[in-house]
């Protein structure tokens, strides 16, 4: 089995296991759709404009974006190359019903995702529809139309009605699915696609660097560009581009901030900085206890004169046929005298891999009477090729990103979470499910807030701050009255300093500054610390000596 369909073993086990914990409790986050996996291929160039021919791979780029956010399983333009390459298919061809579908078999997806886009003096008018690979079934196409310069928001309108074609009993609305995308520029999101499309790395570099510019909260950006630096040996800029990405709570990361952290440690190791090496690969390690992971905070303890044994004793459990953490486990053994120990550990590094001549040298030098008190040894080739021995090895670096695995694991993760809070009465359900969600709230994923909120109020409707937390949804999507009709149901429940901040800011839009006061007195009395609170009690106190 190879790796991307091991990838869809893993996501159907995923799904199994989630159908289990549903059995011990309904989990109103599992939609009939969700956990379906969905290949979006570029859209067709209909404009007759080659200077669009970006907007291709921006179709599947937002359009997987918001499928992922709503709770399915989009596969990566990563996978959809490696697909094209397996078939023998060059990158930028325009597939046929034959081919899209052959490429759905390879990827293990469920459902494909065809599309095309054209324009005309109002705009771009952009058609999708979704294949059923079971069924050989295609959809009813669904359309969407906007000016050029709400591409983003064009895009985001068709994944909102593909979702709804997905799973009919979606309840996220169309206005999230546009403010999810609200804050991302067009001039940036098209130097970010150009960024990762161009052949020449310069190029991309340049696209890049103007796509972080231009809309500097947009981490995909972050991400691609830290993968530039990193490939180009820029160890400290990759380092500070892949710490802008997907910063939040450890239980909302997704597999690209898993990645981003992972190449951030391996970007801090390679400059130098062990420190913060260890810490990053540390707080990795806490949700995705993977063997490189382990092994590269090993290094990084070990980097810094610590005993490093613990760690690289967890990663070689965790991949026990992998050589380098057999050799690195012997190295920090052999440093702290426990030579016999060693001695074992460095033979199991031999047997997978018997050509490996620097383990060869300290093999032999180890077991040397002549050599037992030096210090821990090492074999490097010399400038003629000869094995030359250093004082003192260093362990050796998991450099390659499992991606498989680290998805696998992620979705795992997931499923895991589900099956935690499948246990849990319904009411504490909700306020864990409410939890993560103002964690995606606070850092602007309005559509993971909103479908962890509304499955927080499908599990337990008395918890006010799931209540609370859709009114700042509504609030920010631009739904006043579902605003304030969530706002009110919260405020039934429980004081919410949330739900009193919404009411305020429409109060204090409308000019009703005495109401307004009130409700911003009210969450100030529920979290004096409030800043926005603070902030609008100023705004208020501000407009009425104005008055006066």
């Amino acid at each position: 089995m190879d790796a991307k369909a091991a990838l869809g073993l893993a996501l159907a086990l995923c799904i199994a296991v989630c159908a289990g914990a549903q059995s011990a409790g309904d989990i109103a986050s599992s939609a009939s759709g969700h956990g379906r996996i969905l290949l979006v291929l570029p859209f067709d160039n209909r404009s007759g404009q080659p200077s669009l021919e970006w907007v291709r791979e921006a179709a599947p780029q937002i359009l997987s974006s918001r499928f992922a956010s709503a709770g399915f399983a989009p596969m990566s333009r990563e996978d959809r190359r490696y697909a094209l390459d397996h078939l023998g298919l060059p990158q930028g061809f325009h597939p046929s019903r034959a081919s899209s579908l052959k490429l759905a078999e390879t990827l293990d997806a469920d459902s494909i995702v065809v599309g095309s886009f054209q324009t005309d003096s109002a705009g771009i008018l952009a058609q999708a529809q979704v294949v059923d690979v079971a069924r050989l079934r295609m959809s009813e196409p669904v359309v969407a139309r906007g000016a050029m310069r709400d591409l983003v928001a064009v895009f985001d309108s068709l994944a909102w009605k593909l979702t709804r074609q997905l799973d009919p009993g979606f309840g996220g609305t169309e206005e999230t699915f546009l403010a999810a995308g609200a804050g991302l520029k067009v001039d940036a999101f098209e130097q970010y696609i150009r960024g990762i499309t161009e052949p020449d790395q310069a190029e991309r570099l340049r696209h890049l660097n103007q796509s972080v510019l231009l809309s500097p909260e947009f981490s995909p950006a972050w991400m691609a560009l830290g993968r530039e630096d990193y490939n180009g040996q820029k160890y400290e800029e990759a380092a500070a581009a892949f710490a802008k990405v997907g910063r939040g709570d450890p239980e909302t990361q997704g597999p690209d901030a898993l990645e981003a952290g992972f190449y951030r440690g391996l970007s801090l190791l390679f400059s130098g900085d062990y420190r913060n090496a260890e810490q990053v690969f540390g707080s990795l390690a806490r949700i995705l206890p993977l063997a490189e992971v382990l092994n590269n905070e090993g290094v990084a303890v070990s980097r810094q004169g610590h005993d490093g044994i613990a760690l690289f004793s967890e990663a070689e459990s965790a991949d026990p046929n992998a050589p380098d953490y057999h050799f690195n486990l012997a190295v920090s053994l052999k440093r702290q005298g426990k030579t016999e120990e060693a001695l074992t550990e460095l033979a199991q590094c031999l047997r997978p891999k018997p050509n490996d001549g620097e383990a060869q040298s300290l093999l032999a030098a180890w077991k040397d009477p002549k050599a037992a008190t030096a210090a821990v040894a090492s074999a490097t080739p010399d400038a003629n090729g000869e094995v030359q021995l250093k004082a003192d090895p260093l362990e050796r670096i998991a450099r390659t990103f499992d991606e498989v695995a680290f998805r696998q694991a992620a979705l795992m993760l997931d499923q895991m979470n589900a099956a935690r809070l499948a246990q849990l009465t319904p009411r504490i359900r909700a306020q864990k499910l409410a939890g993560q969600a103002k964690d995606y709230l606070n850092r602007g994923l309005l559509l993971e807030a909103e479908r962890l909120y509304q499955s927080a109020v499908a599990a337990d409707g008395s918890v006010a701050e799931a209540h609370a937390g859709l009114a700042v949804v509504r609030e920010r999507t631009g739904n006043s009255e579902a605003a304030r009709k969530e706002a009110l149901e919260a405020l039934k429940l429980a004081p919410e300093a949330d739900a009193y901040l919404v009411l305020a800011r429409q109060d204090f839009a409308g000019g009703h500054l005495t109401e307004a006061g009130k409700e911003a007195g009210d969450a100030l009395a529920q979290e004096p610390a409030n800043k926005a609170a603070l902030e609008l009690r100023r705004e208020i106190e501000a407009r009425e000596a104005q008055k006066k």
